[in-house]
């Protein structure tokens, strides 16, 4: 075996034994056996269960969105459903106790601590396995030579995950995606299902199903904590981290990806050049950029820029939305575009957490609407915006059919009340639907609801608390019928 010679073999075994505790008490550890599950388990355990098709499983996701517990939960789930604990391993990659092995050395020294003669019908785990080179070469490998066994995989640097995936791992992998937590399953989380109920609202003159709630001032303070702390699970349920956010999330999640896990993909030579522009990002999220405005303003080059958007964007730390003008066409030439947070507690974690009135929180709250749209991945969503003589306007979201290239729907996200009593203040949306022969329109508000016509337009108002649940839900209902 590669490289045993560093480490006793028997060390590494008593290594194995301890990650493995179910191999003696038939369950995962505490902490993570006390911790609820998220409503993505229910999405991705049956890719784990899955033993008729010959692939690996490979996991992704930002840092602490809660990769590893979810493994965790699949193990439990697997001793529930009767599988032999002694056939469950999980190996944690990023300890240096493994650094000189190869992932078919790992296995060897799974099966020699158990004494088993065979792999077959065993359920391999390997959490951080961006940490060992060529990984994606080794576990095709693996999935070759081992057609009885269930290979599953996580990594917290997309980027490299994606591309090395999709490379290498042709038909021998599946990708699941973990994205940072939605507002919908914030409120299971925390277990307030009870301020939520199914009803309907109005839009376009029709009643649609839709999950309102009984209470909305106290739907609206879980918001604002979900704006400051909703994005990771850990920090949900743990009033220590919230108390010391800019410690637990810039130490682990930005600066393990700024400083460490970007420059050691793309060989970046200045990270804290990187850094620093992921600063200037995060503070301004929502707001349109030019790649002159943003050259001139961080003193960064053109070209430069270009890749950090790229770099962050594929580890899941930023979003790029391209716009379109007043009739939905794409614009020829890419000169500006809107910057997002992935998810809007990255900010608290980098500067402060934010009041509901503060000037931020208007950029805050698109940024939070725009994360929960970000859990489907197909979806080509865009702004518009134009500028034409003495017209100009502009539209927060627009999902365009571009085979038709027309809008199928346009949202404006306001946290305010003020469009609700004023409909007809809202000029650059009832120019955009005008233009595109859209009858109606959804605008967010701060706790008002109802239906508001302007301009032989129908507006249909929500709460952009309300609105941000239910993309969520809709999404997971979508998920899981396909």
């Amino acid at each position: 075996m590669s490289g045993l010679s560093l480490i006793p073999t028997e060390k590494i075994i008593e290594r194995l034994r301890y990650e493995n505790p179910w191999w003696v008490s038939r369950q995962i550890p505490e902490t993570y056996g006390a911790m609820s599950r998220r409503l993505y388990f229910e999405l991705f355990y049956p890719f784990v269960a899955e033993k008729d098709v010959r692939r690996a499983l490979v996991l992704m996701g930002p840092r602490r969105v809660g990769k590893t517990v979810l493994l965790f939960h699949s193990i439990q789930q697997l001793i529930e459903d009767a599988v032999n604990p002694h056939q469950i391993f999980f190996v944690g990659i990023d300890n240096p106790i493994y650094v000189h092995l190869s992932l078919e050395d790992i296995l060897m020294l799974c099966k020699k601590s158990l004494n088993l003669t065979h792999l077959n019908g065993c359920y391999i785990f390997f959490d951080e396995i961006q940490y060992l080179k060529d990984w994606e070469r080794h576990l095709k490998v693996l999935v070759d030579s081992y057609p009885d066994t269930k290979f599953v995989v996580s990594g917290s640097v997309a980027a490299a995950l994606k591309w090395h995936s999709t490379e290498s791992g042709a038909g021998r992998f599946t990708d699941f995606m973990l994205p940072p937590l939605t507002f919908q399953e914030y409120i299971h989380l925390k277990k307030l299902n009870h301020l939520i109920y199914t009803g309907n609202i109005d839009y376009g003159g029709k009643p649609v199903q839709y999950c309102l709630t009984h209470d909305i001032k106290v739907l609206n303070k879980e918001f604002l904590d979900y704006l400051n702390f909703g994005g990771y699970p850990e920090v949900v349920l743990s009033e220590k981290i919230q108390s010391d956010m800019g410690r637990y999330v810039k130490n682990d999640i930005v600066d393990k990806v700024l400083l460490r896990d970007l420059p050691s993909l793309y060989g970046i030579k200045d990270v804290q050049e990187l850094n620093r522009f992921f600063t200037y990002i995060a503070y301004h999220s929502g707001n349109e950029f030019s790649y002159e405005r943003m050259a001139r303003e961080s003193g960064i080059q053109k070209e430069t820029l270009k890749k950090y958007l790229e770099y962050l964007e594929a580890a899941f730390l930023i979003k790029v939305l391209n716009k379109v003008d007043i009739n939905a066409r794409r614009l020829k030439r890419v000169t500006s575009f809107k910057v997002y947070l992935t998810n809007p507690s990255l900010r608290t974690a980098l500067f402060s957490p934010i009041t509901e009135t503060d000037s931020e929180m208007g950029s805050m709250v698109e940024t939070a609407v725009l994360s929960q749209w970000m859990h489907r991945e197909q979806l080509d969503l865009t702004y518009a915006r134009w500028k034409e003589g003495r017209n100009e306007g502009e539209v927060d979201l627009v999902l365009v059919d571009h085979k038709k290239i027309k809008p199928v729907w346009c949202v404006e996200i306001k946290w305010s009340n003020r469009y609700f009593e004023k409909p007809q203040e809202l000029l650059s949306l009832i120019s955009f639907c005008k233009a595109n022969d859209l009858k109606n329109a959804l605008v967010t508000t701060i706790d008002q609801t109802g239906v508001k016509q302007a301009g032989g337009l129908l507006f249909s108002y929500l709460p952009a608390s309300v609105y941000s649940y239910n993309i969520g839900e809709i999404t997971l209902k979508m998920k899981s019928a396909n």
